[in-house]
């Protein structure tokens, strides 16, 4: 049976730190926080046992940090997908986010698939619709070009498309940060095996900064 696994982040220091954004460099391209570095920590303990043999992750900070200790501890090239990025709403975001790329280094982030290349690139400003269609286009073309068992990490509604495609329903989740998902495609469908499983997690949910 052939396996896919999807992953949200871990937590953003911005919601933690919410002046981080009045100094960023690239504001929309927040890190993790501490707790978010340890649920990545956590969340890459329990992958490791699983057989995964290709990870895609969106270009976006968080996400590369979140699948860091796994690729490095697995020696499991991250191959960097433009078409699973952050929604580019723009009630969030006043310009396109500026995002990580192989041009910009990638320092710490080894192993980097550097022959990898996108095949879906979003564009500024898009509506939810918009998103969802390039998001599942994205991951179409991953599932239609590689073999085996595929790890997505990404960002919540992005995977929440990915997940009502490969379902072939209207029903969507809402992914817990450092959660778990996992389909399988068994005879001629895929179904969802766990959902938002977050027991790895010994500080799970989303951290805010008290108001």
């Amino acid at each position: 049976m052939r396996s896919i696994w999807l992953v949200r982040h871990g937590n953003r220091l911005d919601f933690v730190q919410p002046e981080w954004f009045e100094y960023a460099d690239r504001r929309y391209d927040p890190p993790l926080c501490p707790a978010g570095q340890q649920q990545a920590r956590e969340l890459s303990q329990c992958l490791l046992s699983k057989p995964i043999d290709h990870v895609f992750v969106s270009p976006f900070l968080r996400t590369l940090q979140t699948a860091h200790y796994l690729t490095a501890a697995a020696n499991l090239p991250m191959k960097l997908e433009a078409g699973l990025g952050e929604w580019h709403n723009p009630d969030w975001m006043t310009e396109a986010p500026v995002t990580h790329s192989l041009a910009m280094g990638l320092e710490g982030f080894e192993p980097i698939d550097r022959a990898y290349k996108s095949f879906v690139f979003p564009a500024y400003p898009e509506s939810h619709e918009q998103m969802s269609r390039r998001s599942v286009q994205a991951m179409q073309m991953i599932l239609e070009r590689y073999s085996g068992n595929i790890l997505f990490v990404g960002h919540k509604a992005p995977l929440g498309s990915c997940f009502s495609a490969l379902l072939g329903t209207e029903q969507c989740i809402d992914f817990e940060v450092g959660g778990i998902t996992e389909l399988g495609f068994s005879g001629d469908r895929w179904q969802c095996i766990h959902q938002n499983d977050i027991n790895h997690l010994t500080n799970p949910g989303i951290k805010v900064a008290p108001p």
